[in-house]
């Protein structure tokens, strides 16, 4: 190793490393410091996430009259929330890149396409295998949605973006466990930009729950030995978390109030699973991005 590796093999490999590839190089691309983005490509699109961008940061402040998108059972991975495989024609993803002219045989899959986000938001909580316990005896990203209160059967998306027309804040239920497996990033962007605000879930995996507070997402935790099914709730109930301040600190207790059909409340303790100081910062910000880059415009 000490033979091979000199200073001179990395010179003589590395010095015209640019016009080493007259291939790549021919290839056309835009110029200039800004990024051009291009509206045919159905693989690289601007994602919304410095959208209304400002300098001023955002106040934590209570979530109230949120609706569950979905309830989840335990050890719900990444690949459950954000599948990377084939993408299925019957799902919003697919109607999606059908109404974009592309047809199924060239689909591609979830992780091909995942620098664009109209196609990774649909695809979240979308693998054929997730089991909603809103719907029960089903499989696939489907749910309830009461946003015309009659609790009508569809998918996660299309619910999502019913609630959205509202300005609805949602919230995901879950078990043990809840985002096991690989740290996944878009199982957080595609949850945050479905319009969920916080997951309350039993235990998280811990690279996914510093994901969901990356992204602006508050991780809550019930009590131990609560869960969504020992609370009986089906979906249908308004959720709102109490509490939330500025002033909140890492591993703080706030407050969960549901409001069943019948309107009789219930209210229970969950813990802040912001777990650090930074952590608070970021969520605070909106996300680490928008956080990052409030930091670097203000050198």
């Amino acid at each position: 190793m000490q033979t091979a590796l000199t200073p001179d093999t990395f010179r003589k490999l590395y010095r015209d490393f640019a016009d080493q590839n007259p291939k790549w190089n021919d290839i056309p691309s835009s110029t200039g410091d800004i990024y051009q983005w291009d509206e045919k490509s159905d693989y690289i699109h601007e994602p919304p996430f410095f959208g209304n961008f400002s300098m001023e940061p955002g106040h934590i402040e209570e979530i109230r009259g949120a609706r569950a998108l979905g309830i989840f059972g335990d050890t719900v991975t990444t690949d459950h929330i954000s599948p990377a495989g084939a993408i299925k024609e019957s799902s919003p993803a697919g109607r999606y890149l059908m109404s974009r002219g592309i047809q199924p045989r060239d689909f591609n899959s979830y992780g091909s396409r995942r620098g664009n986000d109209l196609v990774m938001t649909r695809g979240t909580f979308a693998n054929v295998r997730i089991k909603n316990l809103m719907v029960p005896g089903t499989e696939g990203g489907v749910t309830r949605c009461f946003a015309n209160g009659k609790g009508e059967e569809m998918s996660i998306f299309d619910a999502a973006m019913k609630y959205a027309e509202t300005h609805t804040p949602l919230v995901i239920l879950a078990g043990h466990e809840y985002g096991t497996g690989s740290s996944r990033d878009w199982a957080a962007k595609g949850t945050r930009l479905l319009g969920v605000k916080a997951v309350v879930a039993a235990s998280f995996e811990r690279i996914h729950r510093s994901n969901l507070v990356g992204m602006g997402v508050l991780p809550l935790q019930f009590p131990d030995g609560t869960t969504a099914q020992s609370l009986g709730l089906d979906g249908s109930e308004v959720f709102s978390i109490i509490g939330l301040s500025e002033k909140i600190k890492p591993g703080e207790t706030v407050r969960l109030e549901i409001e069943g059909e019948s309107q009789q409340k219930r209210s229970m303790p969950v813990k802040v699973r912001i777990d650090t100081p930074i952590e608070i910062d970021y969520y605070r910000h909106g996300g680490i991005l928008p956080y990052v880059l409030r930091q670097l415009l203000s050198r």
